[in-house]
């Protein structure tokens, strides 16, 4: 994604700043290196948010802020990419990752009927907790890592093919040039 397109999405520090519940966080939230767009901070926040995505914590959004503090990387960006497991998505992210999980383990699959409860977590998720830990971590860092590398290569991509597009035009221009 271009880096105009994201600076266009995603909020500014001095737009933060003007959250006032955000002021018992102090100055550190306002750290240039969490809101700047570069190579790196980018790729980074695509590694955290796709890795926090898969790891099953209550607060995810707060352990990818952390996690994008001590990174360094660009804080909204992998923020808001820990909701790709959202309602929606997450019973089928879980049980792939529980399925992979269970084929590295050795462990058969079982046929899981979930059920938001107390009484499911506690009888069912004992008996599969192995499985699908080890496949949220699996899949967390396969995805995190995958988010990394593409959006490394993207961008590294776009700064050559832009580079060769001027100096193209600088050689035209002085070709067309007749000083």
């Amino acid at each position: 994604m271009p880096k105009k397109t994201l600076k266009m999405l995603l909020p500014s520090a001095a737009r933060m700043r003007r959250i006032k519940s955000l002021e018992i966080l102090g100055e550190w939230i306002y750290a240039s290196n969490l809101w700047h767009i570069n190579r790196y901070s980018a790729s980074m926040a695509f590694f955290v948010g796709l890795f926090i995505a898969f790891i099953p914590v209550p607060g995810q959004m707060v352990v990818a802020a952390a996690l994008a503090v001590l990174l360094r990387c660009n804080m909204p960006l992998s923020v808001s990419l820990v909701w790709v497991t959202n309602p929606v998505t997450m019973p089928a992210l879980f049980f792939l990752a529980y399925k992979v999980g269970a084929l590295i383990i050795g462990v058969p699959v079982r046929h899981i009927r979930f059920e938001l409860s107390f009484h499911w977590l506690a009888n069912s998720l004992q008996t599969i907790w192995e499985p699908f830990l080890l496949g949220c971590l699996i899949c967390g860092l396969f995805c995190g890592s995958v988010g990394y590398f593409v959006v490394s290569m993207l961008w590294r991509w776009r700064v050559v093919r832009l580079w060769r597009e001027r100096k193209a035009a600088r050689r035209q221009k002085k070709l067309s040039d007749p000083r």
